[in-house]
């Protein structure tokens, strides 16, 4: 049974109690997995409603949910209740996240520990920057952290975003973690908050996010990764941006339309006595690329 925890949130106290009801027969983390995994496939499902992937997740909810007792399986709505009301009158928080380390559930990770709301926000009022600019050159900005977590720092930047008047149609909002759980609390959390973008499950080093051309509009998903799109990313503002995009790539690739390239200079007039060449110096090392990052390096615009 799960360790009765200590919360200051009446909402955090409401899911732990409802919580503890899980665990009589199960361990906290089996229960912990399959609500996260049946609470991330309910969203998924309610829009991707037909194909392999739907089938396939709907399947796993099937024979995850048949493992409770009845009086068990109606506790699974109840919690979901719980977090979709917290998230929606205190969206300032990371909900899961911090539910997860109240219910001492670290040590499954091998002692890993996410990062407090506080310092996330932190982090995104240092990093989320020059946004009229960048919505002004592309239409959106993209917001990237490849190890996410419960999704805390996106959380935070979603929230910054708010603060600065910008909703869903103004930022993609791109998550990957090695871990599924850990993924998937961050699909659960982003999607209820109304963001637009997808989560991948796979090794952000071994298997990152590179889309046709680099785009991170056109996802093109390797059998190592599993990808879990946000409800708000049906949106026909994105739809017709993804579109547009496709219709770049045959453009270019029909040569009707060339990729954007740096101006050429034109060459200087020869001399009748060119000077003499100087020497050969060893080229030296470039400079490192600096992308904005917050601290940490997590948190990334594109």
């Amino acid at each position: 049974m799960a360790r009765t925890v200590r919360f200051l949130k009446d909402s955090q106290v409401e899911f732990s109690k409802l919580f503890s009801e899980l665990c009589r027969m199960k361990s906290s983390w089996e229960a912990w997995t399959d609500f996260v995994a049946m609470s991330a496939t309910t969203i998924a499902n309610a829009f991707d409603q037909e194909g392999p992937t739907h089938d396939e997740r709907e399947q796993k909810y099937i024979n995850t949910i048949k493992r409770y007792s009845k009086a068990e399986q109606e506790i699974f709505p109840k919690l979901f209740a719980v977090m979709v009301e917290a998230l929606e009158h205190e969206p300032d928080q990371d909900f899961l996240g911090e539910m997860f380390m109240g219910l001492n559930m670290g040590d499954h990770w091998k002692g890993q520990f996410f990062t407090p709301y506080n310092v996330c926000r932190m982090m995104s009022e240092i990093t989320v920057t020059d946004l009229e600019d960048r919505i002004e050159k592309k239409g959106w900005v993209g917001i990237n952290d490849p190890c996410c977590g419960a999704g805390a720092l996106l959380i935070a930047a979603r929230n910054t975003m708010v603060r600065h008047k910008r909703g869903p149609r103004d930022a993609l909002y791109v998550a990957q973690d090695i871990d599924r759980t850990a993924a998937l609390m961050c699909y659960i959390q982003l999607s209820l908050l109304g963001c637009a973008g997808y989560v991948v499950v796979g090794d952000s080093l071994l298997h990152p996010v590179v889309g046709p051309g680099g785009n991170p509009l056109l996802i093109s998903p390797t059998p190592e990764q599993e990808i879990w799109l946000m409800p708000a990313f049906y949106d026909e503002v994105w739809a017709a941006r993804i579109q547009w995009e496709r219709m770049k790539l045959v453009l270019e690739d029909l040569g009707v339309m060339k990729p954007p390239q740096e101006p050429e200079q034109e060459a200087p007039a020869p001399e009748d006595n060119p000077p003499e060449a100087p020497p050969i110096e060893e080229p030296a090392e470039p400079e490192p690329v600096l992308l904005n990052e917050g601290a940490g390096g997590q948190l990334t615009l594109f």
